[in-house]
């Protein structure tokens, strides 16, 4: 082959392969362009679900109002149910300090309503018997999503008695002690009603309500629950006694034959 003519078979190769790419480069926009249209309906769709979603909520939720209500008036007739199934919550039970406990149980009653078009927010009522820490009957946080999708929350204004402030007591406590030990006792649960700092994030409001408030059962039982794990536990160990008891028994057993069989065998030599 003479060199003209591999010059010539080289250029038809590359404008072969340049021809091959700008296909190529063709194929992959248009590719793009329509993964986009498909994204977009993929979208409409999930937008369309959002919504269908929101109406059934909003249903099932007026649907559980009669059973919620019911559920509260049996709670009623059980002491202490709220702050024991609040102590037993582990995520709770760790914002809680000893006086906390002491107020919390003068609480009677909690109720979760969620606003009707469910998006736009929430609101959480304590409801609380005669007590020495503060006038207040009533305690709620409301918790609120406006048009432009800014989170916010207000709250009851708690009017504590005189000297019975837990909030501050917490502070002044941990100032004196913090020094002295390692571990602090935590903030008063009390100060949640007067944190508004950052309403989107706000971890406690979110416990109860999504995890708590549904089945807020499965937490006041967590004891009993234990109790029965350790009743099991005992019974295993009298079944291991009981085993070892057998055991020895049979062991027992076999050196008394042994014996006897020595003792046969004595017997006979001396009768020859």
């Amino acid at each position: 082959m003479s060199a003209s003519a591999a010059k010539v078979s080289k250029k038809e190769l590359n404008s072969n392969h340049d021809g091959a790419d700008e296909t190529s480069e063709k194929e992959q926009q248009e590719a793009i362009e329509h993964i986009d249209e498909v994204q977009n309906e993929i979208d409409r769709l999930n937008e369309q679900a959002s919504e269908e979603i929101l109406k059934v909520e909003q249903k099932y939720n007026k649907l559980r109002q009669p059973f919620f209500q019911k559920r509260s008036e049996l709670i009623a007739k059980i002491p202490n149910f709220w702050v024991t199934t609040f102590v037993n919550h582990p995520q709770v039970s760790a914002l809680l300090g000893e006086e906390d406990e002491e107020a919390l149980h003068y609480l009677s009653r909690v109720e979760v309503t969620e606003f009707e078009d469910i998006k736009s927010g929430y609101r959480i009522d304590f409801y609380f018997d005669e007590n020495p820490y503060f006038e207040n009957k009533l305690l709620s946080k409301e918790f609120h999503l406006n048009e432009s999708g800014d989170p916010s929350s207000k709250s009851t204004e708690i009017k504590w008695k005189s000297g019975k402030d837990l909030t501050k007591r917490s502070s002044q406590t941990q100032n004196k002690a913090g020094r002295k030990r390692q571990h602090e006792e935590p903030e008063s649960f009390f100060t949640w009603f007067t944190d508004h700092a950052d309403a989107g994030a706000d971890e406690l409001g979110e416990v109860i309500k999504d995890d708590i408030w549904p089945n807020p059962l499965q937490y006041y039982l967590v004891p009993d629950m234990d109790d029965e794990e350790g009743e099991g536990e005992d019974d295993d160990e009298d079944e291991e006694g009981l085993e070892d008891i057998d055991e020895e028994g049979d062991e027992d057993g076999e050196e008394d034959e042994e014996d006897d069989g020595e003792d046969g065998e004595d017997d006979e030599g001396e009768d020859d």
